[in-house]
């Protein structure tokens, strides 16, 4: 994660939110003097691209397989960095793994809402694996998802699965969202948990199902106040949920301000960074809005929790020089999760 991460680690997927759809989180927050609103969500909206890029170029070098990747994004003009494709590789397996521990608990019978989406192919993949939920939910900013619905329509390899697995009546489309029995993506601002409730509730989101609401690189994008707007709401809408969410951590060291500075050379502001201040700063938001159990490992405890054999192989796979770097990078990023279960599930035990 070398030179891009240096740049401004394009490790941002998207943010959730954006004027009018979920767009990346990252919009308005701070950014503020040097940016407006409508610069700063675009910035934000940028690094969708940038992570996309990323990821499919580790998937062309072998650290992970997804065919559906290269349909929603071009191939990268330039290598990227081993470094950049290890924290990838953790970052993809390592939230994967709390998804699947999620599934496995509620058998499927339960609905996934990816917030900040961007070009993300779960959905297809887990189809691949039978593992899709009752119902998949995806929200980003309205031109994220009217570009993804775009690629979905044009695309058999995408828009068959959809439709093998849609059942009842016709499948609903527009610019800005697709509707199936099994898969709906939408745009909508994370900002305002109102409106992302309401337009979920228009495709299908159940309030007594199991729910499971994952966001990478979101929540950051947003300041202190909104994403816990968010994250409460969630508590208390769903009796039986878990969020897993990905983003920095320990960021007041000197690496951190370095991370946040060059992010900022690209007009993208981390309005949250405040909260990322170490792994209990992590958890202890979570527990504060409302949810009942929460843990948060720096992504280098990840790397040397995933299964060992496969680690060795995607090592064996490009040489790396820069191991300091690239352990310093991974202690600048994390995974955390929360659950709250009146069911008794058993989701406070997922664990690596």
């Amino acid at each position: 994660m070398a030179a891009e991460f240096r740049r401004g680690l394009p490790n941002e997927r998207r943010r959730g939110a954006g004027p009018g759809r979920r767009q990346r989180p990252g919009p308005a927050r701070s950014m503020a003097a040097a940016a407006g609103p409508d610069e700063a969500d675009e910035a934000v909206r940028g690094t969708c691209e940038d992570a996309s890029v990323c990821k499919r170029f580790a998937v062309s070098v072998g650290y992970w397989k997804d065919p559906y990747i290269q349909y929603f994004v071009r191939q990268a003009k330039e290598r990227k960095a081993p470094e950049i494709n290890r924290g990838y590789y953790a970052r993809v397996h390592g939230v994967s793994y709390l998804i699947k521990a999620f599934l496995e608990k509620t058998e499927c019978n339960c609905q996934v809402i990816n917030l900040g989406a961007g070009m993300d192919t779960l959905f297809w993949r887990l189809k691949d694996e039978n593992l899709l939920p009752r119902k998949y939910f995806e929200v980003d900013f309205p031109m994220i998802v009217a570009r993804k619905i775009h690629n979905i329509k044009s695309k058999p390899p995408l828009s068959k699965p959809i439709m093998e697995s849609h059942s009842g009546d016709s499948l609903l489309i527009d610019s800005h969202s697709l509707d199936s029995s099994r898969y709906s993506i939408l745009g909508a601002d994370l900002r305002c948990s109102a409106d992302l409730e309401e337009k979920l509730r228009k495709h299908g989101l159940d309030g007594h199902l199991p729910t499971l609401l994952v966001a990478e690189c979101v929540l950051v994008y947003m300041t202190p106040q909104q994403s816990a707007n968010l994250l409460r709401w969630a508590a208390s809408t769903f009796p039986v949920a878990m969020v897993i969410n990905y983003e920095q951590v320990n960021m007041g060291d000197r690496f951190g301000q370095i991370m946040i500075e060059n992010l900022q050379r690209r007009q993208c502001n981390l309005a949250g960074v405040e909260l990322c201040s170490s792994l209990d700063s992590q958890r202890e938001r979570l527990l504060a809005s409302g949810w009942e159990h929460a843990r948060a490992i720096d992504m280098m405890k990840v790397y040397s929790l995933l299964p060992q054999a496969d680690v060795k192989r995607i090592e064996a796979l490009e040489f790396l020089d820069e191991k300091e770097l690239f352990e310093q990078l991974m202690q600048h990023y994390c995974i955390c999760w929360a659950s709250k279960d009146s069911s008794d599930l058993g989701l406070a035990s997922i664990d690596f």
